[in-house]
């Protein structure tokens, strides 16, 4: 272990300026923003230990303490905007039709049937209603299957 601690000991400030160039270089290679927080803080620490020629421990101590609150500031104040979607049913194809009065197209029987939205027949839930043609309107989806009720037309 004595040489370990006699790296250590020898560890100045271009050391960290070094580790700081490798961990922006493995920024450009790895995905996702990580590396480049922990460079950030190599820099200040080889700033500091240049200006003030503090020991390698202190120095250890401050890049794990400038790491962290980097880290958490990031996460704090650097979020990217997620984009909000002007159709967020997208993909719930079921739930656009909410609300929706719709014409039965194959009788509700013990409690299934189907109705028809457009060109395309889906599978209905509700109570019974025999008679085909008769107005129902969508108050959910399950999956592929709508919800419905008796409703007028």
């Amino acid at each position: 272990m004595p040489s370990l601690f006699s790296f250590l000991a020898g560890f100045g400030a271009w050391n960290w300026f070094i580790l700081a160039a490798l961990l922006f270089s493995l920024e450009t290679v790895l995905p996702g923003v990580h590396c480049l927080w922990f460079g950030i803080a190599a820099v200040v620490v080889g700033a500091l230990a240049l200006l003030t020629g503090v020991t390698w421990t202190w120095q250890v101590i401050a890049f794990a303490l400038r790491a962290i609150a980097t880290v958490f500031w990031v996460r704090r104040y650097v979020r990217p905007e997620v984009a909000v979607s002007d159709l967020p049913d997208l993909n719930a194809r079921g739930q656009q039709y909410v609300g929706r009065s719709l014409i039965v197209e194959q009788a509700i029987q013990n409690g299934r049937g189907k109705v028809r939205v457009g060109d395309t027949l889906w599978l209905a839930e509700g109570l019974d209603l025999p008679v085909v043609g008769s107005w129902v309107k969508v108050t959910g989806a399950r999956g592929t299957i709508l919800l419905v009720e008796r409703a007028a037309p």
